[in-house]
Order: structure tokens, then C-alpha cells, then sequence
């Protein structure tokens, strides 16, 4: 211990004193103004239980701009809602949980989400700028209750088509049955762009047992 002292410049028994203290553990980061915002964040995962924190900070800084207050970042939000870890973060656990094949999960009582899977499919589309100038345009289909994409498409510089949509209707088929029909209906529900109004890809998700849904998914 001499030598080490020796090479800090400090006494041995200042050094076996900070030694004894052991490491302060470190508090849980807090900002100023973290009081105010978070029962706003749990009212809206209340009503909402199935969005994740980037649609929460979307709602929330809808709200705090309407009152005049400046918005939160989302990084500000995901440190508020996660779950507990290692002590050194706060334990709301507001976050969704992470798909794992069995998961409990927060309890679903929106207007989406279904009580299992395999009851209502949900689909909808998305695109993106890349730097190079292209545009990148996909789809998805998503189960309401696990969260589990279980089909996707994605096209450079076009748009999705209706046949984009019954391939990936007969790919999530196939993936979750193993054969191309289902066994039981299942209620498909996307908006009403023209890919799910056509009726060739109504008549198909008859084939597969699926009914197809317009009705927009209940977010603002």
C-alpha cells in the first residue's frame, strides 16, 4: 500500500480510509421539472397502454405545448418510464415490455389490442428519406395482442401495391398457422388506402379465412 500511496501523494491511512468508504453508489439522474411531467406521462400510458414512449412523448408534448410549456425530449421520457436497473434508475416501469415469447406485459385494455393473438391483425404502412435521396416505403403486419411483426415488405422508390399486401397476408398466414388459411377468423385492420380497399385483396383475405377492417386504428 506504501508504494501505491507513494504514487498518489497521499498518506496510507488517507488511502486505507477511502478504502474503507468503499465507491459512493450513484442516485438515480434527475432534471428539474421530472415531478411535474411524470403523472402526465402515466395518465397517458393509463389511457393508452399499448404505445410505446416515442408516441408517449408525441401525446405528452402535444399537451405541454397547448399549455404554453416547452417540450420534453424523448430520451427524457424513456428515462422516466423504464423499469428499474441496477438501482440506478426509477422504478415506474412504464415502458412495453420486450417480446420474448411468453410475457406478461401490462394489461391491455385499449381499443386495438385483443385478449390473445391471433384474434386481430393490424397493418399499416410508413416511409422514410434516405440520404442518397431515395424513398423507402413499407408495410407491415403487426398481431394486436404479442406485438409481434409477423410480416413485412419494404419497396425502393415506389409504392406498396395491392399484391405487396396479399403476399405479405399469405406470409403472416403462413408463418403463424403453417398452411394458407387460417383456422379461425381473423380480423384484419388498416386504413383505407387503396392496397386494402382493392378488391382483389379483400376477395384474398377471404381465402384466407381473415376480414378486412377499414376503420382507421384509433390514434390522433
Amino acid at each position: 500500500m506504501k508504494a501505491v500511496a507513494d504514487t498518489l501523494g497521499v498518506s496510507r491511512s488517507n488511502l486505507a480510509e477511502r478504502l474503507k468508504r468503499g465507491a459512493k453508489p450513484r442516485s438515480a439522474y434527475q432534471k428539474a421539472g421530472d415531478a411535474a411531467v411524470l403523472p402526465r406521462i402515466q395518465r397517458l400510458v393509463g389511457a393508452r397502454p399499448t404505445d410505446g414512449y416515442r408516441r408517449i412523448t408525441a401525446l405528452l408534448n402535444r399537451e405541454l405545448a397547448a399549455a404554453g410549456e416547452p417540450p420534453a425530449n424523448h430520451k427524457r421520457v424513456y428515462r422516466l418510464m423504464t423499469s428499474r436497473r441496477g438501482g440506478r434508475a426509477a422504478s415506474h416501469g412504464l415502458l412495453l415490455e420486450r417480446h420474448s415469447g411468453d410475457r406478461p406485459g401490462r394489461t391491455h385494455d385499449g381499443k386495438v389490442v385483443v385478449m390473445r393473438s391471433n384474434l386481430r391483425w393490424c397493418s399499416d404502412g410508413f416511409e422514410f428519406a434516405c440520404w442518397n435521396g431515395e424513398i423507402v416505403r413499407g408495410a407491415f403486419v403487426i398481431d394486436a395482442h404479442d406485438r409481434e411483426v409477423i410480416a413485412w415488405r419494404a419497396v425502393i422508390g415506389g409504392g406498396i401495391s395491392g399484391s405487396d399486401v396479399r403476399d405479405m397476408m399469405l406470409e403472416a398466414v403462413k408463418a403463424r398457422f403453417g398452411t394458407t388459411r387460417a383456422p379461425s377468423p381473423i380480423e384484419w385492420l388498416s386504413d383505407n388506402g387503396s392496397p386494402y380497399t382493392a378488391k382483389d385483396t379483400r376477395r384474398f383475405a377471404g381465402q384466407l379465412n381473415a376480414s378486412i377492417n377499414l376503420a382507421p386504428w384509433p390514434v390522433p
